[in-house]
């Protein structure tokens, strides 16, 4: 999605220029939209052709050792062994670059935008309108203030819900990476001492008097 500079213009006809903020504002949400529903056809693309995949090699694992028992054909054990870990390899892809789970955000995100586009629209239908019939109460400035607020809370709405979508992408990616092995053990990580064990002399707290060793009272002198 493309950033749209906000359209900067002259006051002295606040109605036409209303008019090219709600153009610019519709514009922008419905650029979202297609953004959104474009990232989800090679997404949803590949999702059914991974989990097709994981199918195929599934059902061709499980029914192999079934084979390998007629002895008709050789090696299909084997080859049932394989089916199974190219399964489990296509599901982890899927899993892994969030293919299935980005094409459901894709999905609820457009048509949550789409839905307060509409809201948007007959919204400012109905100020058209009541400007057209003529305002009951008020002046042109608040009529002017009110149109305003509708913009400008129909375009912070899109922001926050193309922001939720980010941050929900964010979470998943880090939990993704989260789960990845971050030090693989050294060979000396399993490694035994063999032989005595040291003796660690361990210190009194600080404060207090160490105790000595009781020692045997000398002898008295041989007579």
């Amino acid at each position: 999605m493309s950033a749209r500079q906000f359209p900067l213009g002259d006051w002295g006809e606040p109605a036409e220029r209303l008019e090219e903020l709600y153009r610019w504002s519709e514009e922008r949400a419905v650029e979202a939209i297609e953004w959104y529903r474009r990232d989800r056809v090679w997404k949803r693309r590949w999702a059914r052709l991974l989990r097709f995949a994981a199918g195929v090699f599934t059902v061709g694992g499980i029914t192999a050792p079934i084979v390998s028992l007629t002895g008709v054909l050789p090696h299909t054990l084997e080859w049932g062994y394989a089916g199974l870990a190219l399964a489990a390899a296509a599901l982890l892809a899927d899993r892994a670059f969030g293919l299935t789970s980005g094409w459901m955000r894709d999905v609820s995100t457009s048509q949550a935008l789409q839905r307060r586009l509409e809201a948007f629209q007959f919204d400012w239908a109905s100020e058209c309108v009541r400007e057209v019939l003529g305002p009951t109460e008020g002046t042109a400035g608040e009529a002017a203030e009110r149109c305003l607020g509708v913009l400008r809370r129909f375009c912070e709405d899109v922001s926050d819900l193309v922001r939720s979508e980010t941050s929900e992408w964010m979470l998943e990616f880090r939990a993704g990476m989260s789960r990845l092995p971050t030090q693989a053990p050294g060979p000396w990580s399993n490694r035994t001492e063999v032989g005595t064990g040291a003796q660690v002399r361990v210190l009194p707290p600080p404060g207090t008097r160490p105790t000595m060793p009781r020692q045997r009272p000398p002898e008295g002198p041989l007579r």
